[in-house]
């Protein structure tokens, strides 16, 4: 539902609006669970979490079907409409409690220190600050909280890396919901204090044409604890 703007009665916008684009993601995105292994990736990505978990920018949802019984709640971002509409269905039918909750990454409408683990997947490439971003992940996880993250981003031989690059500056972004391809997760995250774990570049599809959205990386990271800071 959109949220009203305090004290006036409209109704306020939402932060992120790609109706064409959200149409177009949830049906490749379903599609690709099986051509692609994305299905598998997800159960990489969310296995042996417990907890409250924050995932940020839930998209469609297809994440949720894949967290463990061992998760307590999960408190699903998503600032586009149409994409939230479609976790709200998806979430009615997680094993685990999920609470889909409008709001950017940048700002996330939460409690400092409230949950365990984040899980950010697909998210970094779009968003519009990633320092911004990640520090308000690293202000809502309690200290030692774990970050799950599977992202695309810069990759492959100077040629290629010069095409993510100039695609980023011309019709990319504004296709795709405002996805950039040559932006570094890991970079991102070591820059924002968090410590990096055990993390594997993996490449989408892993067999097929290499493309310039195919270079990901699938890991865990942490906030770093009292005695660590």
């Amino acid at each position: 539902m959109p949220l009203r703007s305090a004290g006036s009665g409209r109704v306020a916008p939402d932060p992120v609006s790609h109706p064409l684009f959200a149409r177009y993601y949830a049906r490749v995105s379903v599609a690709a669970e099986t051509r692609l292994g994305m299905a598998g990736v997800r159960d990489r990505l969310l296995t042996g979490l417990s907890g409250r978990v924050i995932e940020i920018g839930a998209g469609n949802g297809l994440n949720f079907a894949h967290y463990p019984g061992a998760v307590a709640e999960v408190v699903a971002i998503e600032p586009e409409r149409r994409l939230r509409s479609a976790a709200v269905e998806a979430a009615l039918r997680a094993e685990v409690p999920v609470d889909v909750v409008p709001g950017a990454a940048e700002a996330l409408p939460v409690k400092s220190e409230a949950f365990d683990a984040a899980v950010v997947s697909l998210v970094l490439c779009s968003v519009r600050d990633v320092t911004r971003a990640l520090g308000e992940v690293r202000r809502v996880l309690r200290p030692g909280g774990v970050v799950r993250f599977f992202e695309h981003g810069r990759g492959g031989g100077p040629v290629m890396r010069l095409a993510q690059r100039t695609l980023d500056r011309t019709l990319w972004p504004p296709l795709n919901g405002g996805c950039h391809l040559a932006r570094d997760p890991v970079a991102a995250l070591r820059d924002a204090g968090f410590e990096l774990g055990p993390y594997r570049r993996i490449e989408m599809p892993e067999k097929g044409p290499r493309l310039p959205t195919s270079f990901c990386v699938l890991g865990t990271a942490w906030r770093p604890g009292p005695d660590e800071r």
